[in-house]
């Protein structure tokens, strides 16, 4: 029972990971598009986002497997 409900918890922070940056990949573009001049901190603005939803996607699996 406890590997099911890890596994289910796994899933959900993986779903939420890509829910998340596929979010901030859209936002993203739609910002280039109204202003195209700040392309380059718009992009690292979401590089920067996009590691900091993956870092606490890791760490919502990590807690979901060793709790």
């Amino acid at each position: 029972m406890t590997g099911t409900v890890a596994a289910i918890g796994a899933g959900l922070a993986v779903i939420g990971a890509g829910l998340g940056i596929g979010n901030i990949g859209a936002k993203a573009m739609e910002a280039i598009a109204r202003q195209p001049e700040a392309v380059g901190d718009i992009r690292a603005n979401m590089i920067l986002m996009a590691a900091l939803v993956e870092g606490a996607a890791l760490i919502a699996i990590l807690l979901s497997f060793f709790v």
